[in-house]
């Protein structure tokens, strides 16, 4: 069954853009702001979900009704049971044992006959005229040739780590590396980049990866372009590289969260907060500007207990007030007992922790927030970069390896935190990788006084102008959205 609901322009869009996110949030979150931006811009939009991750979209489904933008929810029923998934289990954050992955992935393109039946079925009232899907929707690809539109796959990654992405699976340079802790140069990288194989994207450990990452390749060459959530200013260099290397156009529209210009639509961003906005708030208005430090490590990152408990020492001893997200995993019972047992208690008047989801830009744009301690997504990093605020680097998997070298060696906004390993994604039996000295280490220079923590402040506060210059009216990427839609526009009367 297929349900859709919406603010349908008919005739009225020069373009109308079908997207496809992956049900991750880190995934969506993304796509809805490129919705919003889209239909800001003019544009048409229908947004694929399924009825779980509609609910997690109610604050954005809301907003978009209330200010009358053409973006149009198409919820397609998810096939949990007929690929042995839990009833309900439509995001990436609810499979509870890796092994369950690879039906996932089966269940989501299993959508695509759903999905080409709607399409068709709108066909005559707005004829679709681009279809920007997610890499790992790899089948989106057949409903685009079929319809004759393009497709433009968004990776959810900057242009350095595309850069990366992109040379690795083209040379296959992991394919006959057996030690994780062997180093790798990377070929034909504008700058010099060495990393380990276990630090490379595409090193993820889960069952039938193999199978799907070769799909994804084979379609991602075939596709008509990139969408990349950063700016040309940000990383001229390597948005130029991948241009030349895949020989196709990477539209560079990001960074794509600062189309939210008030507090609510920020916090109405990704799943409901687990605490009270206005309280959050209120605690940060307490604080001196610039003298708190946040500490958030994404949704889908997985912590261990031992490595929480080793973080929140460190936090403690730094005697930097803070705002910690601890995000409930299998084993947080006994996070929760630590916690209750004495260190809330003793951190209370310059703590405070966030059981769960948080409205991270609402947080990140407050004055009082000096630093940020992320994982290195990409949504984090850039967010971060938007703020205008320095970061502590603790990547765990995926490309987060990739965004810290960026940060840290090219941008020069951070410091690291000291993180030698792989936190592998759904492995929770991992000793503690960063002491508590480390964090204290970190956390006292990045907030301290001394002229290298200066610098790093004044270098992020300068990538922050130059995002908001880049976004702006006549910015680069504000232009590059305006191609898009021209460019796009031009195939609406295409499908067949």
């Amino acid at each position: 069954m297929t349900f859709a609901r919406g603010n349908v322009h008919s005739g009225s869009a020069s373009a109308h853009f079908v997207l496809v996110p992956m049900m991750a949030q880190g995934h969506t979150i993304p796509m809805t702001d490129m919705a919003r931006l889209l239909a800001e811009h003019g544009a048409q939009v229908s947004f694929v979900t399924t009825p779980v991750n509609a609910s997690r979209l109610a604050g954005f489904i809301a907003d978009v009704e209330a200010a009358g933008l053409a973006i149009r929810f198409v919820e397609l029923h998810f096939p949990t049971t007929e690929f042995g998934l839990p009833d309900g289990c439509e995001n990436l954050d609810l499979i509870q044992a890796k092994g369950l992955f690879l039906n996932f992935m089966e269940a989501c393109a299993a959508l695509r006959e759903p999905l080409m039946a709607h399409l068709r079925e709108q066909h005559q009232l707005s004829p679709p005229s681009c279809i920007i899907s997610d890499m790992m929707h790899w089948w989106t690809g057949d409903i685009a040739r079929e319809l004759g539109i393009p497709r433009l796959t968004f990776i959810g990654f900057c242009g350095f780590s595309s850069l990366v992405r992109y040379i690795i699976s083209q040379n296959n340079l992991l394919e006959n590396m057996t030690d994780e802790n062997e180093l790798i140069t990377i070929p034909g990288f504008p700058t010099h980049l060495e990393l380990t194989k276990a630090k490379c994207p595409g090193s993820l450990c889960v069952p039938g990866m193999e199978k799907i990452r070769e799909k994804m390749i084979e379609e991602e060459l075939r596709s008509d372009g990139e969408v990349i959530n950063s700016f040309q200013e940000l990383e001229t260099v390597y948005i130029e590289s991948f241009e030349q290397v895949a020989k196709k156009k990477a539209w560079t529209v990001g960074p794509m969260c600062l189309c939210h210009r008030d507090s609510n639509t920020m916090a109405a961003r990704g799943s409901k907060a687990s605490m009270d906005e206005a309280q959050c708030l209120q605690w940060l208005d307490s604080m001196k500007p610039g003298s708190v430090i946040f500490v958030s490590f994404g949704s889908l990152a997985a912590t261990t207990p031992q490595q929480l408990v080793e973080l929140g020492l460190g936090l403690e001893a730094s005697k930097k007030p803070f705002i910690w997200v601890i995000k409930a995993g299998p084993k947080f019972p006994e996070v929760e007992e630590w916690l209750a047992d004495g260190f809330e208690e003793r951190v209370k008047d310059r703590g405070m922790i966030i059981r769960g989801w948080a409205p991270q830009m609402m947080i990140l744009w407050h004055q009082a927030i000096g630093g940020f301690m992320t994982h290195c997504g990409w949504n984090s990093t850039v967010e971060g970069i938007c703020a205008g605020v320095p970061m502590i680097t603790w990547p765990h998997f995926a490309e987060h390896f990739l965004n810290e070298k960026l940060v840290v060696d090219v941008l020069k906004t951070g410091l690291e935190v000291g993180v030698k390993g792989v936190t592998q994604w759904g492995n929770t039996e991992q000793e503690v990788m960063v002491t508590r000295d480390a964090v204290e280490t970190a956390v006292y220079t990045l907030m301290g006084e001394g002229k290298a923590a200066e610098e790093l402040r004044m270098r992020a506060k300068h990538y922050a102008i130059k995002a908001r210059r880049a976004f702006d009216e006549e910015g680069s990427s504000y232009n590059n959205v305006r191609l898009l839609i021209q460019e796009m526009g031009n195939n609406t009367n295409a499908c067949g």
